[in-house]
């Protein structure tokens, strides 16, 4: 999949951002307890792994050519 400026890498990158931020809208509006704390840490894993996605394909990584 390519968005509009031809890049595959930040449209798979905001997927996983967009994830991440859908979890944590969803777990501030519960009520306070266990779901919730549960919720919050999902949220934050998938905040992680969107940050890595991003430094696993930045080009930081990429041999020279």
């Amino acid at each position: 999949m390519r968005n509009s400026s031809g890049s595959s890498q930040s449209l798979d990158k905001h997927d996983w951002q967009a994830r991440a931020a859908e979890a944590l809208e969803k777990a501030r509006k519960m009520k306070p307890g266990a779901e919730r704390n549960e919720a919050l840490k999902k949220a934050g894993q998938l905040q992680s792994a969107a940050d890595m996605m991003g430094y696993l394909k930045s080009k930081e990584l990429r041999p020279p050519k």
